[in-house]
């Protein structure tokens, strides 16, 4: 197996663990009466009063902050706060019914509808820290929670999350479009690179006549270990971290430098990307570190909150880069999406789920790609004439929205068609 698809399973195990997450969390949050009650109560707000007071005090900003261009730091407005339900809606069908991912087109899809890209990891950090906290993920699930790996890990995700919160305040300092351009870049890879994995996938399970989706759930791990977790185990660099005595007679050990370094890995993502960490902890710990995906899956859990969280508020939220009723709007349709998605997996062969999910992804990098060329024009890195930059920008987002709307068009209309089925496997399921 060559590096690239190597490389590709390790990204797509991710993208689906922490899809599991979310529908997890969805499911946690909608079938609790209180909950749905807290998340209304959090919404009156925003809906009565919100937008109202964010508009009047909107036309009250300078153009100028410190010199800069004021890239909308507190203005909002009754029309972004509907584009964030439905880029949340759209986030939601892609989690739900591919089971893989739905939460990396986010940042993008706000960038497109001209929220800056600080402000966009910023909003999305506390969009699924909100979300970890109202799902009440913070317990010790099945017992399969390690403490101590958690800890240790948490340490050095405390620091990757507290630098890249720095890297892209310090880029916003000097200039917001070298920001942009930054995050756009960061997004660009990412996604050009997953998505080309997911093309590829879908094409050879075409090509082979295989339809099961493998979207939801990744590899299953257990007493089994490849090559390089072994050796990093066999290093001992006191102290050491002991962890799954259930699975192994006395457990299995780790030096708690491995540790830091994956948890500052995954904690720099989370600062940088605003996703949580959590699509890079699931392979790290599986792939490269050795541990079982039971003890895995709930320390994710665990790390995902105070990761998100610490992000969010020390290193955003005190500097005024969060959208607070954006965050819920992206919370209330993300809710919404991922039950009517998770419903429609029943109904659609997995070999179209596969295919979904690249044709997302990829629009995602076309979005994050055609946008580029405009900002390093912009900062005299490429010559470029702003016309020229524009229209690509244009071309980027318009065919960003039409996929991702095409898509959830295409899921909702496949749900609508599709409710006495559904309501019947229900029916005899219960």
């Amino acid at each position: 197996m060559n590096f690239f698809q190597q490389w590709g399973q390790f990204m797509m195990a991710g993208a689906k663990a922490f899809a599991a997450w979310e529908i997890d969390n969805a499911h946690t949050i909608l079938q609790d009466r209180k909950r749905v009650l807290l998340l209304g109560l959090l919404l009156i707000p925003v809906l009565l009063g919100g937008i109202a007071f964010a508009e009047q005090i909107g036309g009250a900003l300078p153009d100028l902050l410190g010199g800069k261009k004021a890239y909308s730091p507190a203005f909002y407005s009754t029309g972004i706060f509907i584009v964030s339900i439905l880029i949340g809606l759209g986030a939601g069908l892609i989690t739900g019914c591919i089971g893989a991912g739905g939460g990396f087109i986010i940042a993008p899809a706000l960038m497109s509808a001209g929220i800056k890209g600080i402000l966009a990891v910023g909003t999305d950090l506390f969009h699924i820290f909100a979300k970890a906290i109202m799902g009440s993920v913070i317990h010790r699930k099945l017992g399969n929670v390690s403490v101590p790996l958690a800890v240790v890990f948490l340490l050095g995700a405390i620091i990757g999350a507290t630098v890249g919160g720095v890297i892209n305040r310090v880029l916003y300092e000097i200039n917001p479009v070298l920001s942009d351009a930054f995050i756009t870049t960061v997004y660009a890879g990412m996604l050009g690179f997953l998505g080309i994995y997911a093309l590829m996938d879908y094409l050879n399970a075409r090509k082979g006549g295989t339809s099961d989706a493998g979207a939801h759930g990744a590899k299953a791990e257990g007493a089994e270990m490849g090559s390089l977790p072994k050796k990093i185990q066999a290093l001992n660099i006191p102290p050491m971290v002991r962890f799954d005595h259930d699975l192994v007679p006395g457990g299995r050990g780790i030096s708690w430098v491995f540790l830091v370094l994956s948890g500052a890995l995954v904690g720099l993502a989370a600062g940088i990307m605003g996703v949580g960490g959590g699509f890079l902890t699931f392979p790290i710990f599986v792939y490269v570190l050795g541990v079982s995906s039971m003890t895995t899956v709930g320390t994710d859990i665990f790390q995902i909150v105070f990761t998100a969280g610490y992000a969010s508020i020390s290193q955003y939220a005190i500097y005024g880069f969060i959208f607070y009723t954006l965050a819920m709007g992206m919370l209330l349709g993300s809710l919404v999406g991922i039950q009517v998605g998770a419903m429609v997996t029943k109904v659609v062969p997995g070999i179209t789920i596969r295919g979904f999910y690249a044709m997302a992804v990829l629009a995602g990098f076309v979005n994050r790609i055609f946008a580029l060329p405009a900002k390093l024009g912009e900062m005299g890195v490429i010559p470029i004439s702003p016309g020229l930059g524009k229209t690509l920008d244009t071309i980027g987002i318009w065919a960003f929205f039409i996929v991702i709307s095409g898509f959830g068009v295409w899921v909702i209309g496949t749900f609508v068609t599709n409710i006495s089925k559904l309501k019947g496997e229900g029916e005899a399921h219960s």
